[in-house]
Order: C-alpha cells, then structure tokens, then sequence
C-alpha cells in the first residue's frame, strides 16, 4: 500500500511546525510555498526600521528539512483547491499543474486589508513580506537624504514626517522603533536635519492602542510612545490617501511617508474553496481544524475561523498558528482516522508588545507587566521561537549592540522600483 501523501500549503508558523511534526513519519509530505523561505513576521517591523538584515529573520524552507527524504519543498503558486477531486492546483511557467493529496492542510497566512481602499497600497505599503520590509526602509531612509538636501525650504517637512496607520502591536511597534532610531541617528548623521522637526503620527480608530490587550497596558504603551515624541491620534480614521498626503476628515497630514498597519483579510486563494466563511473571510472550521464534509482538509492559521472555549475567535498569532500545527500532526497520526469529536484548545501563553529600548508590555497568564522586565519577556520569547541557531546568535548580538550605541545595523538606500521618487 503506497503512503498518504499529504500536501501542505504554506510555510509560515502553522505550515512549517506542522511538516516538522510529520518529518519522520511515513507520509510523503509536499510542502508549498510562494517564497523559498519561512519568515518569522514578528521582527519584521526590525527590517524594516534598519535594526536588523533580512538575514537574521529568514531561513531557507529547504534548509529547514535538508535530509529529510519524506518532505518535498515547492515553491510555487497555488491558484485552486479541487476539494472534490482532491487537488491542488498551481502555475508553473503559465502552465497549470496539479498535485494530488489525501489529507490537505491550508496554512497560507493573511495579507493587506484596505477596507475596499486598494487604491492606497501603492502610497500605504504594509508589512507582511521581506520586500514589503524592505520597501519601508528604503523609503524612510531615502527621504531623510532628501530633507537634507531640503533644509533650506519648506518642502523638506514631507519628508520628515511618517504617518502609521493602525494602532495594534505591529503599528506600536513600527511607531516606537522610528521614534528611537530617526530622532537618535538624525542627531548624529544628518548636519541638516534639524531633530525636533521630525513628526511621527499614529492614527488608530478605536479609543486606544492595543485594544486587544488590558487597557492599563494600553495606557502604559500610549505614555510610552508620547514620551519617545510619537503623536498618537485617537477615534480617527483615515478618509483619503494619495503619494502626498494623509486625509483624516477635514485634517490634512503632509507626508511622504505612509505605512499602513490597520487590518488584515485572508488571501483570495481560499475563495476557491467554496465553503462558509466568516465575515472576515476566514474559514469557518470544525472543532478539529477540519472543513465540514471534508474531514481530509485542515485549516490552521490566520485563515481558519475557529473560537475557544469563550465564544471568541482565536486571534491571528503565531502561537495560535504553531499550537494548530502540532494539534493536526497529532491527529493525522493518530489511529482509527479522523474523529469529529477531537477539539483544538488554545494554551494562550501571553501577548507582549514592545515599544522601543527597555519598554514593553506584557500579559502573561493573567500577571501584566511593564517597562524592561516586559521588554525582557519579549526579547526571551522572540529569541526563542526564532527558527536556527544562527539566527538567534545574530539577532541577539544585533540586539546588544543596538541597546548599548542605538545605532541600527543597516541604512544602506539600494534602489527599487518602488523607492520614493
């Protein structure tokens, strides 16, 4: 009897704990991705603020299973599921081709949601790949040269202001890491530039930042971001965005720089699927991760709908992801075949956000805390989940020396297409 093949789509969190659960079993695995490597998104707001190379937050997927015979790594794009007929489509070469699978685990992540202004990514990039990251950094960097040369005229204000957009952990995070590194290195780097005429704006459209965490904290983070010289509005929303500007009602916010950290929907592919979908998009699962009526396919991630015990959906966090994928191997092994009855529960282990040097902010079954105890918890934890032992070395040496001098690993300006103009 041949051995189940099991395709899995996507290698984020979910995907690639759910292929090393499976490594040494005797499934034959094919693991897809669009890229060639597994990101770890959480730092990805340090690329993006020059803190830290590509490099140190990246690894090949094939890297990941070097030697392991049972796990097929394709990168390609996957443009159709064939629930029916138990296929995965993809493009290769304008060809479309299809592989066959008897259990299925889509895990493809989430992406940009405009809230039906798509019009404003061009001007907006958000943060969800290495080139969104690295489009970021050449922009801000490539404005303060420009303010340089610009000191003597009133154009030059553009340039140093930065609007985020959105004020959950990514955009307190990107918001405190500008802070910290422009107003520091424009002191030191730029003879120009005066300091205090850069503006950093976050704009969140609900009464706080960090709503998803205990308003205390919420608080503690908004007087934190105040402190580092962040101008944070409140009950705002953004009504119009364009290459120069940021209209918030009858405000206007001059700006040539945009980064848009407000919302997320799931990627079109899913659609395919032809199956409930919550009003996010998500797909809504059965208690198991599996899709009703299809008890071979599995959704774990940012994609899948499910809640806990609660009654409330289960955030888009890499713990939920990684947890989901350790829960489905168990299952896929497991004896006597799919059973309805197995039930994911999520062990929530804490939520953390930092908001720059020493300042952070933490819950941890129930306990809150604050300041460089919270910042510790959350360099301890990134630095744990961070995917081979090179990286965490980087990542920590880079962090060493960014805490002792505040000067940021790479500035380097290599032009894009996408680099301001």
């Amino acid at each position: 009897m041949a051995d189940k093949k099991i395709v899995i789509v996507g290698a984020g969190f979910g995907g690639l704990t759910l292929a090393k659960q499976l490594e040494h079993s005797n499934f034959q695995i094919t693991l897809i991705d669009k890229v060639n490597h597994h990101l770890f998104q959480p730092l990805l707001y340090q690329v993006a603020m020059a803190a830290l190379s590509p490099g140190d937050i990246a690894v090949p997927i094939r890297s990941v299973f070097r030697g392991t015979k049972r796990i097929e790594v394709l990168m390609k794009e996957v443009v159709l599921f064939d629930k029916d007929k138990k296929r995965v489509y993809t493009i290769n070469n304008d060809t479309k081709e299809f592989i066959e699978y008897d259990y299925l685990v889509i895990a493809v992540g989430n992406k940009h949601s405009y809230f039906g202004k798509n019009e404003w990514e061009k001007y907006a990039p958000g943060l969800k790949t290495l080139n969104d990251a690295l489009t970021i950094r050449e922009k801000v960097f490539s404005s303060l040269e420009l303010a340089e040369q610009l000191h003597k005229i009133d154009e030059s204000i553009q340039y140093l202001t930065f609007v985020i957009v959105g004020g959950g952990p990514t955009g307190v995070e990107l918001a405190g890491a500008l802070a910290e590194i422009l107003i520091e290195n424009v002191k030191k780097d730029y003879i120009n530039i005066d300091a205090r005429k850069i503006n950093i704006y976050l704009i969140e459209g609900f009464d706080r930042i960090l709503p998803s965490f205990p308003a205390e904290l919420s608080h503690k983070a908004l007087i934190d971001l105040e402190d580092l010289g962040v101008k944070i509005l409140l009950n705002t929303r953004v009504t119009d965005i364009n290459e120069k500007e940021v209209m918030i009602g009858d405000k206007i916010i001059k700006t040539r720089n945009i980064i848009w950290a407000a919302g997320n929907e799931v990627q079109p592919l899913v659609k395919t699927l032809n199956v409930p979908f919550d009003k996010f998009g998500r797909i809504i699962t059965e208690r198991n991760l599996t899709i009703k009526k299809y008890p071979e396919i599995f959704v774990i991630g940012d994609v899948a709908a499910i809640k806990d015990e609660k009654g409330d959906y289960l955030p888009a966090v890499a713990q939920v992801a990684i947890q989901q994928g350790k829960f489905v191997a168990k299952i896929i092994q497991g004896e006597g075949g799919i059973n309805k009855n197995q039930v994911f529960k999520y062990n929530d282990r804490g939520t953390l956000a930092t908001i720059g040097r020493a300042k952070a902010v933490a819950v941890i079954k129930g306990f809150k805390f604050t300041g460089l105890f919270a910042w510790l918890l959350w360099v301890f934890v990134h630095i744990l989940f961070l995917i081979g032992f090179r990286n965490k070395v980087l990542v920590i040496v880079e962090w060493i020396w960014y805490y002792f001098s505040l000067k940021p690993g790479i500035r380097l300006i290599i032009p894009r297409q996408d680099t301001l103009k």
